[in-house]
């Protein structure tokens, strides 16, 4: 079977060289009896890759078994990978069989490995050394011709010098690996794949197909999918059944991306606790501090950077030469801007834009060596946006990453410090 009909039967989609190379190893083993382990991120499609390899196998007539090592509890997880006598443990009312006794001529595939406890690697390890185990419970070997895929989404070498994982069953089980890339790696296959799941959802909701703009496309281009294509399918979907309209726009996107700053990148934020008691909350004082939080997380490490940026940024303003302002991404580093729901109306917003002078944009910070405070920096990236397309708000906003609502809050907020030009 070629690369592509694999593709278009079992489900993957994408074109990027690691997902050809992982269909490649795919083809390669798959009609060998080889061991064989998949490692990628949560959320990747590991099993899709299992499955493919089970179904361009010899096994292909029975069906595959699937357990997931860290779904089952410690004490559990051996009777179901071997099977109990009645009586093996409370509860064991009966004789039963595990997953290696069905799966006897076909494969088992093993997901999340590396949640599995020491006691079960030991006898693992027997199972694929010797094709020999025995029930909880009872003496008597059995045997069993199973074929093992196993997947990870830790780094098991790792596993092995903190000594949560067996080094014999690692080597067993890494005959050959299976790199699995996350989505952010294979950023020319979030389209293909955003589309694809849009049109299945239409389909099963009855809804008609809605068109992503461009702004919108670069938004899903620019974050980095922490869940990778399990998150992009949530997002998919809900856009399939919450939004209205033809066409989706980058602020109908940006309410389900965990964790969006104005550089469309996702961000770990830091979890804030609720305040706790009876004092009341409405909402300010946490937002305040998740907005701290985040800055701090895009500032770390760049404190240097960010002094220098300003400074030219300053000297540009105040000498009305056209600033030499870093890409998007790096400028947009320097503050965290989180936009106003939607929902508002926004019609009260004017479309004139604000006429001032360059000369004396923005304060220039206190000190030579002092390194100014975020509203500073805050305020002086927006006038100097704001002068370099001559006023136009829409143009400045889009330029920032943020909202027109919240380009105008924040004018209205330097404005009413005194700090706007005449």
């Amino acid at each position: 079977m070629d690369r592509q009909s694999m593709q278009e039967r079992f489900g993957i989609i994408g074109a990027s060289s690691g997902v050809r190379n992982a269909l490649d190893r795919v083809r390669l083993v798959a009609s060998t009896e080889i061991t064989v382990l998949i490692q990628g991120e949560s959320g990747t499609g590991k099993e899709l890759f299992a499955q493919a390899l089970h179904e361009t196998s010899g096994r292909r007539h029975r069906k595959m078994q699937v357990m997931n090592c860290g779904a089952i509890p410690e004490g559990l997880i051996e009777s179901e990978l071997f099977g109990a006598e009645k009586g093996a443990y409370t509860g064991a009312v009966e004789r039963r069989q595990g997953y290696f006794e069905e799966a006897d001529g076909s494969t088992i595939f093993l997901d999340e490995i590396g949640e599995m406890p020491l006691t079960a690697q030991v006898r693992l390890l027997r199972v694929l050394e010797t094709g020999e185990f025995s029930r909880v419970g009872s003496t008597a070997i059995l045997k069993s011709d199973v074929r093992v895929v196993a997947a990870t989404n830790k780094d098991l070498a790792r596993e092995v010098e903190a000594g949560r994982f067996r080094e014999d069953l690692y080597y067993r089980l890494s005959t050959v690996i299976l790199h699995v890339p996350p989505l952010r790696d294979r950023r020319e296959d979030i389209l293909p794949i955003f589309e694809h799941f849009q049109h299945r959802f239409s389909q099963q909701y009855n809804t008609s197909g809605r068109r992503l703009d461009l702004n919108a496309r670069e938004m899903l281009m620019r974050y980095r999918w922490p869940g990778n294509i399990r998150e992009l399918r949530n997002v998919a979907e809900q856009t399939v059944v919450l939004l209205k309209g033809d066409t989706i726009g980058s602020e109908d996107i940006r309410p389900y991306l965990r964790g969006v700053t104005a550089n469309g990148s996702g961000v770990g934020l830091v979890p804030i606790a609720s305040t706790g008691g009876n004092a009341p909350d409405d909402g300010t004082g946490a937002r305040e501090r998740e907005l701290i939080y985040r800055a701090l997380l895009e500032m770390r490490g760049e404190v240097r950077d960010l002094k220098e940026q300003i400074a030219i940024l300053v000297s540009a303003a105040r000498t009305g030469a056209q600033p030499e302002v870093p890409s998007m991404p790096e400028a947009s580093r320097l503050l965290v801007m989180h936009d106003e729901p939607q929902s508002a109306d926004t019609s009260f917003i004017e479309e004139a834009p604000y006429e001032f002078d360059t000369d004396d944009d923005a304060p220039a910070p206190s000190g030579s060596n002092d390194l100014p405070t975020l509203e500073d920096s805050e305020r002086t990236l927006i006038l100097t946006a704001l002068s370099r397309y001559d006023g136009n708000r829409r143009q400045t906003a889009e330029s920032l990453g943020i909202s027109e609502r919240t380009l105008y809050r924040k004018l209205k907020e330097i404005e009413a410090a005194g700090h706007l030009p005449e």
